[in-house]
């Protein structure tokens, strides 16, 4: 393991909503829908994260809680039941609904596992209920993912054969289910998928050249494949990925680059920035570090890498403006104020939503950190052409 340096921090923390999780799981999953019980903040927030959609109803919704519901003067629980057949009887098609908890919802202790429980028997063989909680309070935006992939698990059935993946069904799972990863922030979802015997391959991610060849190299081991051949299949997709990434390089090579906590991400974009773009790492946040899951990635950060876990706001933000970097990674509610500074950032829930996984993204990948500072090195040009 390389000699990391581990730092916890406590304090403060600038955190986005696990509700925005929905944006992308709506479109991974054709046959559910996700059912916010939450406030029109709650429905205000998932509708600017995914845009006005005005030619198809999206799979999403909230069932409003009103003032009167969170003053405890109604019963929420009939509104929430008029919603879902309101909902069903408009919406044939669903086949999973799930009932996704939210700050209003758990501050007035709405017991939504057992919602699930009864509409499971009353809609029993036409829709399947499942509840998990994509409160923003103690959990990071992408954290909503694990919570709805964890809560599946309990509707898979056991077996011991080694089963096939089916993209429109749930698979069986037990001692011979082989998982491997793609996103490093599933750790529920990982822990309970052990605890029904499941194997979890050990493997950096696949972000970048470097990650997606260890990623499918782990796979192959795993299911005994000859390492030989995957190298001669991915061959072709290396030299070209190679060679996308060099214009990025070009811009990225030798800048100072320091992530802050917001998707658990940082430590795979870390090491893909510095082995692959030759980036220089000040510090790198993680919300939560989970070593067991980050093991390989950390294997592969250079030495004396910093790595923090967890965040007072206040600090890290003395600690970036003291190392004066040259691109923070970071969450919408401090990048706007550190662009007033004149700090260049990048979004950090962009690594979301863009398709950044495997050997032909990498470029793509290295184009989200290069174009912000390929934009201010014309915007210097400009201003100097100017005067």
């Amino acid at each position: 393991m390389s000699k990391v340096e581990f730092n916890k921090e406590t304090g403060p923390r600038e955190v986005f909503c696990g509700l925005t999780s929905i944006v992308w799981l709506h479109r991974r999953m054709p046959d559910a829908f996700f059912l916010v019980v939450g406030s029109r903040t709650c429905a205000h927030l998932i509708q600017s994260a995914a845009g006005v959609m005005i030619f198809a109803e999206p799979r999403f919704g909230t069932a409003i809680l009103e003032e009167k519901d969170l003053a405890g003067l109604a019963d929420a629980h009939e509104e929430l039941d008029r919603v879902v057949n309101d909902l069903i009887a408009r919406r044939p098609e669903i086949k999973t609904l799930f009932l996704v908890g939210s700050c209003p919802s758990e501050v007035i202790k709405l017991d939504l596992a057992t919602v699930a429980e009864k509409l499971n028997k009353r809609f029993l063989g036409q829709v399947r209920f499942v509840n998990y909680s994509g409160s923003g309070i103690e959990t990071t935006f992408t954290q909503g993912e694990d919570g709805a992939l964890k809560a599946l698990i309990p509707l898979m059935e056991s077996s011991n054969e080694d089963p096939p993946r089916q993209s429109t069904e749930l698979p069986k799972i037990g001692k011979n289910t082989k998982v491997l990863l793609t996103q490093p922030y599933l750790s529920d979802t990982v822990r309970d998928l052990k605890h029904r015997g499941c194997e979890i391959i050990s493997a950096p991610f696949p972000l970048g050249i470097e990650g997606s060849t260890e990623w499918f190299l782990a796979a192959a081991k795993a299911f005994k494949i000859n390492e030989l051949k995957v190298h001669e299949i991915i061959s072709p997709l290396i030299n070209r990925a190679k060679l996308a990434l060099e214009s990025h390089k070009e811009i990225l090579k030798g800048k100072r680059l320091f992530l802050l906590p917001e998707s658990q991400l940082e430590i795979s974009l870390a090491r893909f920035l510095h082995n692959e773009c030759e980036m220089d790492l000040i510090e790198v946040g993680t919300p939560y570090l989970n070593k067991d899951l980050m093991k390989e990635e950390i294997n592969l950060l250079p030495d004396n890498t910093k790595i923090v876990e967890g965040q007072h706001v206040e600090k890290q933000l003395d600690r970036v403006r003291e190392s004066n970097p040259d691109l923070v990674v970071c969450g919408m509610g401090l990048a706007n104020p550190l662009e007033a500074e004149g700090i260049s950032t990048k979004w950090s829930i962009e690594m979301v939503f863009s398709p950044i996984h495997g050997i032909d993204q990498a470029a793509d990948l290295a184009g989200l950190f290069s174009k912000p500072l390929r934009r201010n090195q014309i915007l210097t040009t400009k201003t100097l052409v100017t005067h």
